[in-house]
Order: structure tokens, then sequence, then C-alpha cells
């Protein structure tokens, strides 16, 4: 008999922060893909920049508060914070690195190819350096502000993510003082990137020049009777997580408010210089930050990349960017104005951003109004700026609607706009309660309570991503409607346990974190196990944006080993090894990525014919499932199934936009075979379910 495999042993998973910086990777493939558009190759390369800051503020300050704190816990994969960090910045540096070769040598030739030029100062004409003195001199040098270094003037704080420039100068100033070195730091609201007037001599019609090179060159301004030895720019990613004691506070919006100041100064964790800052400089700066020089980042260009981001709203060529399309609806709800009368007759799974997210504010607006709706109950994650979800909540509170908003304060990067949207709501007269201690509420619920003759019907809409407008262009999500009566009920506990301090009955249709969702998962999966062993057909198809929690991940090698066949659509982390001898050969692993974020949760479990398919707010991580709020819920309409079924068929057919995960942890893009025709999941879906226009 086989001696049995220990599911514990370390070489069984991968490390999820090296596994992240993978999928960023995956994400700067795309940058360098010749068939993907070019200006939306600079977007990619954009968005790859911005994850990298989001990296290294949340995810790599975490881990070194625990080396600092001299902690040896180690992960899954048995790595102490030390090895972890040692690892990180090895990635980080050669993804860096990567992310100016294409900027220098792939897109900015490309992108003069097709007449839009980043000017470097060697190359301004005499017209061009005048029109740029003028600007200088009338729009950056009333705001800026030189600060030499001496004792009476010691270094800056430097905000988060700033750009900044460290200037070596010689000679002495009007009092007499030689400290040889000043700091200007641009202020946010400068535009990292100019365009040249078009009307100018000798300027194209996309001319830009970065604002870096804009201070480089006139800086000499700024310090009259003093030489300019060097200019350098650079810039400080800082930890920006936030901590409160929850348990200790009695007003977490209050307590939240006075935190938020902290994350522009929190502790130094990266510095990016330019390339060609002296090491003495560097050195200087590193002290400045109290970092290390595994934390130095030298950049030959723009030490803040993901403003490239505004060149791509500046450029208007259609033909350098996705072919545009407007999200569909199906026909018979298109005609059925009323959407409470259409939901009383069927559900509707609609699946953004091929379809459109406006039946979700149609909800809540018809609601708003409609003198038979008694109540309206939502949670709110992240909504965006100038929500109409929110103007009509504000609405029926003001009719005389009993409104109830759970707003998650703690959504990351958003706490100041949920504190002003909380505010904002309670003036209207909404009662706004800010979930569990302890627990984040990322579930995405909807509930509008309407009298109906002399019964009570539940509506409810349960998503897989934000109530966000925007982002329901971008990312890819999934909505259910119902007036499904379990489902109402499930939803209106749900509510009622997140608003009170009470114990509720367990819920009939939906499986929630921090109670019941990873538990039933395991449970699902083992099941299948039990089908595979007794020679039935066996098949589980997750598709999640991460996988790192070992309990699902062992019982998923639990279940390969009995003969299951397990396809795991996972976007970014990913802990689980597949393809190892006797342990996951029956897991395959793939991720997809394009011009949509894929943030859809489906979990499909075969169950000998009679199969569980679910969409879900939560990932497979630890947080998910027990740290947060989240909800699971079932698709029950065949036409529902039938259509996600199909989605994930499309997800598996991918040849062209995914990346295959390999046993040794490295990500392969999938090619055509020989004689079989290109594949893309998410243009399928375009055609599918949009009006391509």
């Amino acid at each position: 008999m086989d001696q049995e495999i220990d599911l514990k042993q370390p070489d069984l998973y991968f490390n999820r922060l090296l596994s992240l910086l993978e999928f960023n990777r995956r994400v700067l493939a795309q940058a360098q893909d010749p068939d993907t558009p070019l200006l939306e190759r600079l977007k990619f390369l954009c968005i790859c920049t911005a994850n990298m800051d989001e990296f290294f503020e949340v995810r790599v300050s975490g881990v070194k508060h625990k080396a600092e704190a001299g902690s040896v816990q180690a992960e899954s994969d048995n790595r102490s914070p030390q090895e972890i960090l040692k690892a990180i910045s090895a990635t980080s540096h050669e993804l860096v690195d990567e992310q100016y070769r294409v900027l220098n040598e792939e897109l900015i030739p490309s992108l003069a190819e097709q007449d839009i030029r980043f000017i470097r100062r060697a190359h301004w004409t005499d017209a061009q350096t005048e029109w740029l003195r003028e600007y200088f001199e009338d729009e950056l040098l009333p705001v800026l502000s030189p600060l030499g270094l001496d004792p009476a003037h010691p270094f800056p704080k430097v905000l988060n993510k700033s750009l900044n420039f460290i200037i070596s100068l010689e000679g002495k100033d009007a009092f007499g003082r030689n400290s040889g070195f000043a700091i200007v730091q641009a202020p946010r609201a400068l535009p990292r990137v100019i365009q040249l007037p078009r009307d100018g001599e000798d300027n194209g019609p996309w001319d830009f020049v970065f604002l870096s090179s804009v201070i480089h060159a006139f800086v000499d301004q700024l310090f009259p009777g003093m030489k300019i030895k060097g200019c350098f720019q650079f810039r400080v990613t800082r930890n920006s997580d936030l901590f409160v004691d929850e348990e200790e506070v009695d007003d977490l919006l209050r307590a939240l408010e006075g935190e938020l100041p902290s994350r522009r100064y929190g502790e130094g964790i990266r510095l990016e210089v330019a390339a060609n800052c002296s090491e003495e400089l560097a050195n200087f700066l590193l002290r400045k930050f109290e970092l290390g020089p595994d934390d130095l980042y030298q950049v030959d260009g723009p030490v803040n990349l993901n403003r490239l981001m505004a060149v791509y709203d500046m450029v208007d060529r259609p033909e350098l960017k996705f072919p545009s399309f407007t999200p569909g609806l199906p026909a018979d709800f298109s005609r059925s104005g009323n959407i409470f009368k259409y939901l009383r007759k069927r559900e509707l799974l609609l699946h953004h951003p091929y379809q459109s997210f406006a039946p979700v504010i149609e909800l809540v607006n018809q609601a708003s109004t409609d003198p038979d709706v008694l109540a309206i109950k939502q949670t709110l994650y992240r909504t965006g700026p100038d929500s109409a979800i929110v103007d009509h909540l504000v609405r029926a509170a003001r009719e005389g609607k009993e409104v109830t908003v759970v707003i998650e304060l703690r959504a990351r990067f958003d706490e100041e706009a949920n504190i002003a949207l909380a505010n904002r709501l309670q003036e209207a007269g909404v009662h706004v309660v800010y979930g569990v201690v302890g627990h984040k509420t990322h579930a995405k619920m909807l509930l509008v309570v309407r009298r109906e003759g002399r019964k009570l019907r539940h509506y409810v809409h349960l998503g897989t991503g934000n109530y966000h407008s925007r982002t329901a262009r971008l990312y890819s999500d999934y909505g259910l409607f119902t007036s499904d009566k379990q489902i109402g009920e499930d939803v209106h506990r749900l509510f009622l346990q997140l608003t009170s301090l009470g114990r509720f009955s367990e819920l009939k249709r939906l499986l929630q974190s921090p109670f019941t969702l990873q538990e039933t998962i395991v449970q699902r999966i083992h099941r299948e196990a039990e089908h595979a062993r007794a020679g039935r057909e066996a098949r589980i198809i997750v598709k999640v944006n991460s996988l790192t929690e070992t309990g699902v991940i062992q019982a998923l090698y639990q279940a390969s080993q009995a003969g299951v066949q397990i396809d795991l659509i996972v976007r970014g982390m990913c802990c689980l090894r597949p393809g190892v001898h006797g342990v996951s050969e029956n897991i395959r692993v793939r991720s997809i990525i394009g011009r949509f974020l894929e943030h859809t949760r489906v979990f499909y479990f075969h169950n000998d014919g009679k199969s569980d398919l679910y969409a879900s707010s939560a990932d497979w991580m630890e947080r998910n499932f027990f740290r947060r709020v989240e909800t699971a819920f079932p698709l029950l309409d065949e036409e529902a199934r039938r259509r996600v079924l199909l989605d994930l068929d499309c997800y598996l057919r991918d040849n062209t936009q995914a990346w295959a995960l390999q046993p040794d942890g490295r990500y392969v893009r999938l090619q055509p075979g020989d004689g079989e025709a290109p594949y893309s999941a998410q243009r399928a879906l375009l055609e599918l379910l949009s009006d391509s226009g």
C-alpha cells in the first residue's frame, strides 16, 4: 500500500505574495502584446504600476512589520517573513526593470510611429523650450516651494507616492547658507504629463513632455545665484494600512477619520529614484526614510508611471483603443417597464460589463418612488462618486420609506469616500450602520420590501461585485435579481443580523461567511470525492480571484487523489500547486487576463448530475471565509444555470488570454494548437451578450 502523502508539506503550496507578483507579471505581458491596441498597452503598463504601488503599501508593509518584530511564523509554504521579503525584493526589482524596458524600448517608439510623442529635454526645439519656460514660470513656479536643508530646515515630510526632487547645490544663498542639498515637492494637483499646444511651431498633434523634465530644465530659477550640481526625482511609497482597534473605540467613523491623515505619512516601504541618481544621494534618501538597499528601485523614466494614464484620456484615437460596445439587455426585460412585475414572473441574471448595470440602478429608482414599497436595505462597499444609487436611496428616505444601508467604512482606499457617503445618507434620514466589529461586510445585497395585496414580497439583488457603475464597465461580475421567497427571507435575516445584536436561525438558501461558507464548500468537495471513489462522474469548476485558504486547498488535493476532475479559473493569487504526481494531477489552474478584470466568483459541483451552482461575493481566502461577512447564492433558474455553465466553458476554451499554472509556479500563456482557431472568452461573451457598436 502506498504511503499516505502529507498534504500539509510546504512544497505543495506557493507563497501568496509571490503569486500576486506573478499576476502583475501577467498584467505587464498585456502591455507587451502586439495584438492589444497600442493605447490599451500603455494603460496596462499603468495598471501594473498601480498594482505594484498597492502591493508595497499594503502587502509588503505587513510582512515588514512581522520581520521587524522578529516573527518566525511561516505561512503554508514554510517561508519566514525575512525570507519572503528577500524573494519579494528580487522579483519586484525584476518586474520594475521590465516595466521601464517596455516603456522605453516598446511603447514610446510604437507611440511615436502613431504621432504620439514623449519629447525628451535633449530634443526640445527652441520654440518648445521657450513655450515650456513660460509654462514653468506661469504655472509651476508660483506653486513650487524649494526647501533648503539645514538645522533650521530639517528634511521635510514627504507625502506618500508624491513626486519629489533632491537637488545638489553649490554656492551660498542670500543669508550666506550653504547646506548643499534642497528638496522640491511637486504638488499633486500639477499634471505629470504636459501636452504641447497643437498650433505651436514644430509641435505634432499629440506631443507630450513629462513634468519632471520641465522641472529639471528650469529648476535653477528656484535657486538664484546658486549652481545646480544635480537634480534627481524620487518617490517614497509608505505603509497605507489603517489600524483602528474597533473594540476600544466608541465611534468607528470618527476613529477612521482621525487615522486617514496618517496614511499619507506612514513609514517608508520603498524608495524609487532616477537611474542616474548618485549612490551618495540615494543612500542619503534611504537613511532619511529608514530603508535598506533592498528597498531602493532605480528607474529609467518618470518615477510615477501610473500618471501616464492621463495620456490615454487625452489622446482621442479610437483605432488605438478597444472597440466601443453597448452593454446588452434581455429583450423581454427591456420591454417590461415595471421591474417588480417582471421579477414576479422570472429571475434575471446579468453578466456585467457585457450586460447593462442599469437595471440595478433602476430597481432602486423604482423602489424609491413606488408607493407600495415600504423598505429598502442595501450593503455598500464601494460606490464611486456621483452614484445614482445613492441619489435614489436619499430620495427614498425623503419620501418616507424605511431605508437602511450597511456601509463598510474600511473598504481599503475608499474609507474617506465612504465616510462622506455615510454622513450624506444620515443627513437624509437613512439608517446607517457600519457592519460587524472585527468583520468587514463584503456581501453585495439589496432588498426591497413591497406590499402586494395583503402580503409583503421581498425583491432581492445579489452580486459578485460592488454597486459601482464605473467598475461595472470594467469588471466582469454577475448580478442576480429574484423574488424567490426563501432567498428573500435569507437576505432579510442577514440584514437583521448586520443591524442588530441578535442570533438568527440557519439560512435556507444562502451560504454565509464567517459561519457556513467554508464548511459547506469543503463538504461539497468531499462529496465529489465520494462520487469519484464510487466510480461516478465527479467534476468541480471554480472561478475566483484568489485561492489561498489551506483548508479548501487540502480538500481539493484529496478530491484530486480520489479522481475528481477539477478546473480552477483563478485570476490572481493561487497557493495550490497543480500537476503534482499523487496529489494534484487531476487539477488544472488557469488565469484569464484581458480587457476586463475578471471578478466573478462561481462554484460548480457536479454531484452525480444533481449539480450545485453558486455565485458569490467571496474568494477562497482565509479573510473571506473567516473575517468577512460574505454570501454565496445558489443559481436555481435553469436558464441562468445554463448561461453560467456556458460562460465557464468559454473560459476553459480560451487559448489566447489564458495562462496555465505549471507545477513549478510559472504561468505559460496558452496558444492555439495546430489547426485550432484562436478563441478569447471575453471576446466571445462580448459578441454573445452585448450590443457591439
